[in-house]
């Protein structure tokens, strides 16, 4: 088929093989193309675009296994199934700029027929190419970011360079319950090779059930599974729309010409803060009822707010905490749905942290591995807890006993961190703890740990000085990032890699500075400039996008931030590109997450890496004054707070106060693991699937499913837990990021701050910053000036 707009090939069974854009200059595939899957030994053909899989009576049937009926023209093509007693077809139909797609079931059987489950493959090109072409993932991949909905679902497909065009599908008829995920990979952890994981995403639209009844989510009260009933002769039509669009606003215009609404909210409100919704309607859509839904106590409470909405505007007063739905329902039937987080307060939920922490993870002199902070593990992301709670009790003088919990974190990076990573406790002499050689990567977090150490006031520290802990820092840290100091190739390659340390360093080197350091100042600035200029130089090959993986927000979110923090503004703007792409935007919070699969084989939440990435967004955006960088790591942020939220009422994995779980599979079904759909974990707990798993976790599921947490939240102190910005829109309109904003005059607006440990203002406009603890200021837009609220 092929229109003005669009070329569409299907194989001889029907499914689309290639789905191009004619005016696309790089000619990208919008589809996994069954070609690729062959040259990999993939056997995945069922799961093309337009496959389905379908329970007709409890008996399970896929379409691949039967031979359609295909008729095909110009314009046109029908692709028809008779599956049991029921007629399944397809009807696609080039029109405008649209490839229109029509799914009906009718019922030739003389009784009610009930479909268990049926989902429709749209297997968009989510694709980690298996070649070291960056620019091949970069453009010629898509993160999939979807907003379920009953009667208005959308798919946006986000090309990684953020270049445009993309493509969006959109739903005009009928209803779905979810989107689902398949996950095909190739992991190779244990080979001598990099890059040594790549994989693919099929994504799945459920039109019923979704799950077999042993493996589906038991609390989640948000996304329906349930059945469809199809009386004799019934007919039931499912539609949607698949349409070229440029921005990120261009989705939501062209998904408005499909019918479709838009409810804007802030993805996460504390109690006592307001949530303000705008909703804007399509032509001639008319608002019947607007419900907001939360859990608690064991019941689903509903609360009719029809009578708050001022035109397109509304004010609601969150009366419960968790997981919050917004329900529209219109004139004509249909209904759209939103999904925000309420948590009681963000401060109290990091002092609970620290306090479980303290509490539960010390092992002290008698643990089975002494002075370790639980769950031990050889790679340095387990230390994030102890920077944590070092960071935490610098800034909440609310925390328990802050005294006992420094001496806790002391005594492990004394006498189990220095030992363990480094023989006789020589800093240059690492001990190779994977076997026959150690990690590079593993010494940022050591070297952090040392250097919040070296904040800490005296009177906490028992076992060495600031000024010690300094030069320990130091000393560490530039065996992270100084090739020299290692004697072999894998050490000086990895010493000039980009990580996490790139939300610390700067502070890091004022200090050693400061402190007469000079050796250890020389060494790591001039290691921080040259790798630094050398991601720079390379900015335009992308090559820092690649690690260990073939593209992977470990590399570009740090390459970004360290380019930002630098003055590489002009290759800063380039990794920039790829941080926009990669943070989700959806209509749930939790799916607005930074776009990672291989901690869950779906789309999902990572806490650190995650965590990260918003950190990245968010202080390159604020370097670069890009308001949109801003706001996506403010989303992505919102989202990893959720894997410490213990008032969540819709994932199996309750979690106490201060407990924490590492990852949130977002889609569901998650196909590979269905009893892992929309729940929180640790990834341990894929030990039970054998091959490489029982590799990675050979002590099996440990429940223990926070070990490489913490980093994270450090970097959500430094930055929007201490700061809001300010921003004006293209009409002028003052709006804030990490608070709320109201206008008291024409040159006076009221700013809130979200942030738990307030410190700062941040005009995105022009960039000043305006250093201030109060939580409420008042905002003088005509003299750029700032004043503190007092509040009785």
């Amino acid at each position: 088929m092929k229109s003005d707009f669009l070329t569409i090939s299907q194989n001889k069974r029907g499914a689309i093989t290639k789905f191009q854009i004619n005016d696309d200059p790089t000619n990208m595939n919008w589809v996994i193309d069954p070609d690729y899957l062959a040259s990999l030994n993939y056997h995945d053909l069922d799961k093309l675009f337009g496959e389905f899989n379908v329970t007709i009576d409890g008996k399970k049937y896929r379409s691949i296994d039967f031979n359609p009926q295909v008729t095909t023209s110009d314009l046109t093509s029908q692709v028809s199934y008779h599956i049991d007693s029921l007629d399944l077809v397809q009807h696609f139909k080039l029109t405008g700029k649209a490839l229109t797609w029509q799914f009906t079931v009718t019922n030739q059987a003389d009784r009610e027929v009930t479909i268990h489950n049926l989902g429709l493959w749209v297997s968009l090109a989510y694709v980690m190419f298996r070649d070291k072409n960056v620019q091949r993932n970069a453009n010629q991949s898509a993160a999939i970011f979807p907003s379920i909905s009953q009667n208005y679902t959308k798919l946006a497909a986000i090309r990684r360079d953020n270049t445009q065009p993309n493509l969006g599908l959109y739903q005009t008829k009928g209803n779905v319950l979810s989107v689902g995920t398949f996950n095909e990979y190739t992991n190779r952890f244990f080979e001598n090779v990099s890059p040594s994981l790549d994989g693919m995403l099929f994504h799945e639209i459920i039109l019923a059930g979704g799950y077999d009844d042993d493996k589906r989510p038991h609390h989640d009260w948000i996304y329906p599974q349930t059945e469809l009933h199809v009386k004799p002769g019934q007919t039931i039509t499912w539609a949607f729309a698949l349409q070229p669009f440029g921005s990120r606003q261009d989705f939501y215009q062209v998904a408005k010409s499909y019918g479709h609404p838009r409810i804007s909210f802030e993805p996460l409100v504390q109690s006592g803060q307001r949530q303000r919704f705008t909703i804007e309607l399509a032509k001639d859509q008319v608002i019947k009822r607007v419900v907001v839904k939360h859990h608690a106590d064991g019941r689903l409470i509903e609360d009719d707010i029809s009578d708050e909405l001022d035109g397109t505007r509304l004010i609601y007063q969150p009366k419960g905490v968790g997981e919050h739905e917004i329900w529209l329902t219109f004139a004509d039937g249909t209904s759209d749905m939103g999904v925000f987080n309420v948590m009681s307060s963000v401060s109290q939920l990091l002092r609970n942290r620290a306090n479980y922490v303290s509490t539960h993870s010390y092992s002290g002199a008698s643990g089975k591995v002494p002075y370790s902070f639980s769950p031990v593990s050889n790679q340095g992301e387990s230390l994030g807890k102890l920077t944590f709670i070092v960071q935490e009790c610098l800034l909440d003088p609310k925390v328990d006993d802050i005294a006992k919990q420094i001496a806790q974190v002391e005594e492990s990076a004394v006498k189990y961190v220095r030992p363990k990573w480094f023989i006789n406790g020589d800093f240059k002499h690492p001990r190779k703890l994977y076997g026959d050689f150690y990690r590079v990567m593993d010494f940022e977090y050591i070297a952090h740990l040392f250097y919040l150490l070296s904040k800490v006031p005296t009177k906490y520290l028992h076992l060495n000085s600031p000024k010690d802990y300094l030069a320990w820092a130091a000393q560490v840290f530039d065996v992270r990032v100084n090739p020299d100091l290692h004697d072999n190739q894998r050490g000086k390659e990895e010493a000039q890699m980009l990580g996490l340390y790139f939300t610390y360093i700067e502070d890091l080197l004022k200090d050693v500075k400061a402190a007469g350091l000079d050796q250890e100042y020389a060494e790591i600035s001039k290691s921080w400039a040259i790798t630094t200029d050398r991601v720079a130089q390379g900015a335009k090959t992308l090559s820092a996008a690649m690690t260990e993986h073939f593209f992977d927000n470990a590399g570009f979110g740090p390459a970004t931030g360290a380019l930002a923090l630098t003055g590489n503004l002009a290759a800063a703007k380039v990794y920039g590109e790829l941080l926009k792409a990669n943070i989700g935007f959806s209509n749930d919070f939790r799916s607005q997450s930074p776009d990672r699969w291989w901690e869950a084989l779906s789309y999902m939440v990572h806490s650190l890496w995650g965590g990260i990435t918003a950190a990245a967004a968010q202080v390159s955006g604020e370097n670069l004054q890009d308001v949109e960088l801003v706001q996506a790591g403010y989303r992505a942020t919102n989202a990893i707070l959720y894997m410490y939220d213990s008032n969540a009422s819709t994932t199996d994995r309750f979690l106490k106060p201060g407990e924490a779980a590492s990852t949130y599979s977002i889609a569901g079904p998650n196909v590979n693991r269905p009893d892992l759909s929309r729940n929180r974990f640790g990834q341990s707990i894929f030990a039970e699937d054998g091959g490489i798993f029982s590799r990675l976790f050979p002590d099996g599921y440990t429940g223990e499913d926070d070990w490489d947490m913490g980093e994270e939240l450090v970097a959500y102190l430094n930055g929007f837990g201490q700061t809001t910005y300010l921003y004006s829109d293209d009409q002028g309109q003052l709006h804030a990021i990490n608070g709320a904003i109201s206008q008291l005059n024409s040159t006076d607006y009221q700013i809130q701050s979200f942030a738990p440990y307030c410190r700062r203002y941040v005009n995105l406009d022009d960039g000043n910053q305006f250093v201030m603890t109060a939580k409420k200021v008042i905002f003088d837009v005509q003299s750029n000036v700032f004043h503190p609220v007092r509040e009785d």
